[in-house]
């Protein structure tokens, strides 16, 4: 089955809304074993949308719509559906029963507007819509099954899982796709691409690439196949290859994160952790504690902006900053041991650097991040130049740091 994705809205050609619909339904598709080879969006004009659906038709087997179902002037697609396959629209009594039991139910009278949406082409088919008052409707056309759908996120997921896939998954004509990420660091997107030249080799049904998701590189290795053992096999011989070739550079597989693989390892190993940051201003703790359960690792995290913050909260010498400046690896070390002694965590980790755009020099460039890990036996610490603006340095600066964590705990028993 080859299907196609048709957004609707002047909001997304504009760039004022990003079309998270899209992404939505190219991710259910695939897990579906729908061939997904084309997206377009147009905006809220009759005549493009009708252009922008033949031409889908005549390379598509199904049509997934959405956008333009609501009671305004610029809501179009109703009119564009029943243009495009030649049908009178006209109300449909089943739209219009949804609106009043709507109505009933959120016990508020909707606006006289509200009556265009049970506007349809006489040969579609109603989509319920369980959540909000635009039902959805399919028809056909030259061959090519469409499905249009409301742009409100919420009501449209509803309706794509409820009606729309179990329609396409019962047309027995769906193939077996899977997928195997591999999340890595420490290597450019060329030097991969070089690595893994020939990982599919004597294998048709699957391709390898490569998606750069700053500051991390995702390997994806996908496979196309008639049968599910088929693609379940080549799957995993592909998969322990490149696993195998990249070695220590994959910090996760799949769903997994770098936090999520670096809660994972606290709490299989019992250690605990406390922070001190200055130029990330808390994001690593945010990091950690966005996770459930963080609170049986995660003891404390301060934020030591100020050079006063660093000498009244961590005991850093007030000389020694001074002497070396509040981003120096001295500092960094007394700052790492300050957190570790005041928390009494096993671990301990501190940042301080020139997150930018300002601040830096010839000597110490923005970029320049200095990291501390102290244990029970010594302090460690490295610098770090990373390139890009404010965001991304203090970005960087949280990836390497858990990175750092995922290296020392692996290596504990």
């Amino acid at each position: 089955m080859r299907a196609a994705i048709l957004s609707i809205g002047d909001e997304l050609l504009l760039g004022e809304v990003v079309d998270t619909n899209a992404a939505t339904i190219a991710a259910r598709l695939y897990n579906l074993g729908v061939n997904l080879p084309l997206q377009m969006t147009v905006g809220d004009s009759m005549q493009d949308i009708v252009d922008a659906c033949q031409l889908l038709a005549g390379k598509s087997d199904t049509v997934i719509v959405t956008g333009g179902l609501g009671p305004t002037v610029d809501d179009v697609t109703a009119m564009a559906a029943a243009k495009l396959a030649g049908s009178p629209l006209e109300p449909n009594l089943e739209a219009m029963a949804h609106l009043k039991n709507f109505a009933e139910k959120v016990a508020e009278k909707l606006h006289p507007a509200n009556d265009k949406q049970a506007l349809m082409p006489v040969s579609a088919k109603v989509i319920p819509n369980p959540v909000g008052t635009a039902c959805g409707f399919s028809l056909v056309h030259e061959g090519c099954r469409f499905f249009f759908l409301p742009g409100v996120p919420g009501e449209m997921v509803s309706m794509l899982d409820e009606t729309v896939l179990p329609a396409l998954a019962s047309s027995g004509r769906l193939r077996t796709l899977r997928t195997k990420t591999f999340k890595v660091s420490g290597v450019s997107e060329a030097e991969l691409d070089v690595m893994l030249q020939g990982m599919t080799e004597g294998f048709a049904a699957a391709s390898i690439a490569f998606c750069v998701n700053f500051p991390e590189i995702e390997v994806k290795i996908r496979v196309v196949a008639d049968e599910e053992l088929t693609a379940d096999e080549i799957i995993a011989i592909v998969g322990d290859k490149t696993r195998n070739i990249l070695g220590s550079r994959v910090f996760a597989e799949d769903g997994e994160t770098i936090d999520t693989v670096v809660a994972g390892l606290f709490k299989k190993t019992g250690a605990t952790l406390s922070l001190a940051e200055s130029c990330t201003g808390g994001l690593i703790a945010k990091r950690i504690t966005d996770l459930s359960g963080s609170s049986t690792y995660f003891l404390e995290g301060l934020v030591t902006y100020s050079n006063r913050a660093k000498i009244d909260l961590l005991g850093v010498p007030a000389q020694l900053l001074e002497e070396k400046g509040a981003v120096s690896a001295e500092v960094a070390m007394a700052m790492a041991r300050g957190a570790r002694e005041k928390s009494g965590s096993d671990l301990a980790l501190a940042v301080t650097g020139i997150a930018g755009p300002e601040g830096g020099s010839a000597e110490k460039p923005v970029g320049t991040v200095f990291m501390a890990l102290a244990g029970q036996e010594q302090c460690r610490v490295r610098l770090f130049n990373f390139h890009g603006d404010r965001e991304q340095v203090r970005l960087v600066t949280s990836f390497a740091a858990l990175n750092w964590l995922r290296r020392e705990l692996l290596a504990r028993p």
